[in-house]
């Protein structure tokens, strides 16, 4: 056990290190935010409501970031270097160190959920319930694991570069698709018909549910049960093909 939780604090120490983390899931996601409500927002007729559905955005923005890039091309480091062979002859178990990765990643992003969510009180003093505060970072972090289980399958690559390469595509497809970056209203009708079946989009959505007192949707639900289902038999088979091949 303690060998365990010593293996879960390197882990969070990791990504604190990262600069991937650092950029892409904690400054960027809060400079959209200052510019997207403090500079660009003329014009809108409820500039409050606007304001806490734009800070859910940014936030899941930045987990969905991390979820994705973050522990995805750790992964592929971890194996082009030969640590995660090494691991194998240590006490830790294969299950264990894995577990350890997801534990890690998901305090992280509590850390980010925190962060973000004071950001937007401070900055343009977002005033939410404590029960919508606490249920929209509760579903941030429940609906991550769709995108955790996402990076597992990016960190099935070989190379630390494609790993990058494509996670920076995907995440940037699926955070302006599914209306993170604006809102899905405005965006022609086909790229609408086709985020609302993206991730990204019913992870959104659920939080912009709560902020406005209704509960997230179903649907919201059950897409994002399927992506998970989805990306962990995906990740899950390529591994063993990958093991079996060694």
């Amino acid at each position: 056990m303690k060998a365990f939780s010593m293996q879960c604090k390197a882990e969070m120490i990791r990504i604190l290190r990262n600069p991937y983390f650092v950029f892409w899931s904690l400054l960027m996601p809060i400079l959209f935010y200052i510019i997207f409500t403090k500079i660009f927002n003329t014009g809108i007729e409820n500039k409050q409501e606007w304001q806490a559905h734009y800070l859910m955005s940014m936030t899941a923005f930045s987990v969905m970031g991390s979820a994705i890039m973050t522990l995805g091309i750790r992964l592929v480091e971890e194996r082009t270097k030969g640590w995660s062979m090494f691991m194998r002859i240590t006490p830790l178990s294969g299950t264990a160190y894995f577990a350890s990765k997801m534990i890690g990643q998901t305090v992280i992003h509590i850390f980010s959920i925190t962060i973000i969510f004071i950001t937007g009180a401070l900055i343009n003093h977002v005033t939410l319930s404590p029960f919508e505060w606490m249920m929209s970072g509760v579903w941030i972090l429940a609906g991550s694991f769709p995108f955790l289980a996402l990076g597992t399958l990016v960190g099935t690559m070989k190379r630390v570069d494609t790993a990058s390469g494509i996670s920076n595509v995907v995440y940037m497809i699926l955070a302006i698709s599914g209306g993170m970056w604006m809102p899905m209203e405005i965006m022609p009708e086909f790229v609408q018909n086709f985020g609302k079946w993206l991730p990204s989009y019913n992870f959104g959505n659920g939080a912009w549910q709560i902020i406005r007192g209704n509960s997230p949707e179903w649907i919201n639900v059950l897409i994002l049960l399927g992506y998970l289902l989805v990306f962990m038999l995906l990740s899950g088979y390529i591994r063993r093909k990958q093991e079996a091949a060694v």
